[in-house]
């Protein structure tokens, strides 16, 4: 028995390393393709690290229906990791563990994906995979890997030449018609960490039935080795960039809804990408409408440390203050900030006093939405005769305040859960309802004036869909939340409030007034590593064993269990099982509690509103004191529950 081994087992026996740690250990050191992984765990073993080692070990990285996400950068960064180091301050060799992004389960995920699309596609041809990368540690190298494993194992990969963002990897599926695609991101999270999140043909992220086939594939791979196909039988990478941004950009123009408003707008906006790849289409895209942009010049630079911020997400308004000083320096009327791979937007934007007030994803959310709904009616897009069959889709933690819009419309509202995949298959069942022989045998070659047409007469059509968490979509195009539309569409709603002599800010408080004042606040209990996740699913678990019957003083009049009831959307349509919980009170207050998919966090969403009134001043001070107490209940309740 070698000395690791030793010390290993002695740990184990002492009670400092899991026992999953130790079974884990030895699946990695066993599979992995370079020394740097026995190296690193004999390092942490030497040193005692036992929780170092638990924390990168305690499981195996599951393949969700998500994808892949964890820490690429330890707590600690052994020796054999740093190496030479890397670009930005990194180290050179991503972190040991099966429980962290590494290439021992890249090499895993690409390979069952490749699998599963061979599978898919059959032998008349050769499947076809596009990977795109974000700016984070590792995300190039992720990427070239990805790229080169599909081609030496007999698939056409295209790959773009440098940092895309999340949405632009699933309008290029669809454009070249592939048959998967991947984009390396850890989205909003920390810099320590990244990600793998996979698309299948129709652009969107996987969902049944075919995610439970590549899950299978995934896991039935035990290392990162694997042998490259005959030369003869091998695929090619194709490098890809400004080829898709031109018709990617052109489609966005297609979100316009009165683009005259647009014309000699002397609107003018700060764009930050907080490090990110969101500036490659969105400051071309909005100067290109006529919007003087500007961007801080600190924040253009693609940097995973993310350093001018402490956490690159534009949910948190601390991430938009450099933007929000130079818009008070320059002017300016409008913030929009996006975060590392441009799925989410952020926006701040100008009270009629001056300050810039930053506004919240469900507000961001329901004044595109209010506006899309109120203008397709002006321009013809809608009619009484056609409105039954357009719609919103969100999820069940957005703001009702869209379903108050939407009914004062006569539109239809859909709840999905949580994650935009579901909105995404709620629009590849529209576009399946089309009967082929209307879509010209190419559904994604029709413009956006035909595929409504088609939408309208034959199935539905999705006006404007989003999340609470800052994600937003007004096409199908493209099947993932969208940074660069949603700052089009956003850009339309601040030259329609110019047109009209009104701030963003009174244009939002007019909305309240006229269907009552809500608010929302997302609030979360962060515990990491091994002991963490346990408690996250014993206190997600406790909820549905012992659901309140009395929240805040107030009786618990509806309990929705996502994990155990059978319930249904609005369509009829079943929903998937998952782990939420939602309360609703008698007072008209409600909560949702449900564990995060890609954070070790449980996640509680707060939800307060006031019938419609002109004191929106009195509304505001009410539900914000409302809120307040309801989460120290929560708070103190959770606590208990873990005692």
């Amino acid at each position: 028995m070698s000395d690791l081994a030793s010390r290993l087992d002695e740990a184990l026996a002492n009670g400092l390393l899991l026992q999953s740690s130790r079974v884990n250990i030895d699946l990695l050191l066993a599979g992995s393709a370079t020394k740097v992984a026995s190296e690193a765990v004999t390092e942490l073993a030497e040193a005692g690290e036992w929780q170092e080692l638990n924390d990168r070990f305690f499981k195996t990285l599951a393949f969700g229906t998500g994808g892949l996400r964890g820490r690429t950068i330890g707590r600690i960064v052994t020796k054999a990791e740093q190496g030479k180091g890397g670009p930005n301050d990194r180290p050179e060799h991503p972190c040991a563990g099966t429980a962290t992004m590494n290439f021992f389960n890249v090499s895993r995920a690409v390979r069952g994906l490749i699998a599963y699309a061979k599978k898919h596609v059959g032998s008349s041809r050769k499947a076809k995979l596009v990977f795109a990368h974000d700016s984070r540690h590792f995300s190039r190298d992720f990427a070239e890997f990805c790229a080169k494993a599909s081609a030496e194992l007999g698939c056409d990969a295209y790959l773009f030449e440098s940092g895309r963002s999340t949405p632009e990897l699933s309008f290029a599926i669809r454009q070249l018609r592939a048959d998967a695609g991947v984009v390396l991101t850890a989205s909003h999270n920390p810099s320590h960490d990244n990600g793998f999140k996979a698309y299948f043909t129709d652009g969107a992220q996987i969902v049944e039935p075919n995610a439970s086939g590549i899950i299978a594939e995934v896991n039935s791979l035990q290392n990162e080795i694997y042998e490259a196909l005959p030369a003869d039988q091998q695929g090619t990478v194709t490098i890809i960039g400004k080829d898709i941004d031109r018709p990617y950009m052109d489609r966005l123009k297609s979100l316009l809804m009165r683009p005259e408003l647009l014309k000699g707008s002397s609107t003018k906006v700060v764009y930050t990408n907080l490090h990110g790849v969101g500036g490659v289409i969105i400051a071309p895209m909005l100067r290109e409408l006529g919007f003087e942009v500007l961007t801080v010049p600190e924040q253009d630079i693609q940097d995973g440390r993310f350093p001018t911020v402490e956490s690159p997400n534009p949910e948190n308004p601390p991430a938009l203050k450099m933007a929000i000083d130079l818009a008070d320096k320059e002017g300016a009327e409008l913030v929009i900030g996006t975060d590392p791979d441009n799925d989410r937007m952020g926006i701040a934007v100008r009270e009629d006093g001056g300050k810039m007030r930053v506004i919240t994803g469900n507000q961001i959310g329901s004044l595109m939405a209010w506006y899309r709904a109120k203008t397709a009616f002006e321009i013809g897009w809608l009619n009484d005769a056609t409105r039954a069959r357009a719609l919103f889709v969100k999820t069940f933690v957005t703001t009702e305040l869209q379903r108050e819009i939407a009914e004062k419309f006569g539109i239809g509202v859909v709840d999905t859960l949580t994650g935009f995949k579901y909105i995404a298959e709620k629009l590849r069942k529209y576009e399946e309802a089309i009967p082929a022989d209307k879509k010209g045998g190419d559904y994604r070659s029709l413009d956006e004036a035909t595929t409504r047409a088609l939408r309208l007469e034959y199935s539905r059509f999705f006006l404007f869909g989003g999340e609470e968490s800052y994600g937003y979509l007004g096409c199908d195009f493209v099947r993932d939340k969208d940074g660069n539309g949603a700052a089009v569409m956003f850009a339309e709603v601040a030259a329609y409030a110019k047109s009209v002599g009104k701030s963003l800010a009174t244009l939002l408080d007019d909305i309240f007034i006229e269907f009552g004042y809500h608010e929302e606040r997302g609030k979360s209990l962060t515990m990491e590593g091994a002991d963490g996740a346990a408690k996250i699913q014993a206190l997600a678990g406790s909820y549905s064993l012992n659901a309140p019957i009395e929240v805040d003083g107030s009786k618990v009049s509806r309990i929705r269990d996502f994990a155990t009831h059978d319930l249904f959307d609005a369509e009829g349509d079943p929903l998937p099982k998952e782990k939420m919980l939602f309360v609703d009170l008698e007072d008209g207050r409600s909560f949702a509690v449900r564990p995060s998919g890609t954070e070790p966090k449980i996640k509680f969403y707060l939800f307060g509103k006031a019938k419609p009134s002109a004191d929106l001043a009195a509304a505001r001070t009410k539900v914000g004191a409302s809120l307040d107490s309801l989460w120290a209940w929560i708070e103190s309740d959770a606590k208990a529950r873990l005692a």
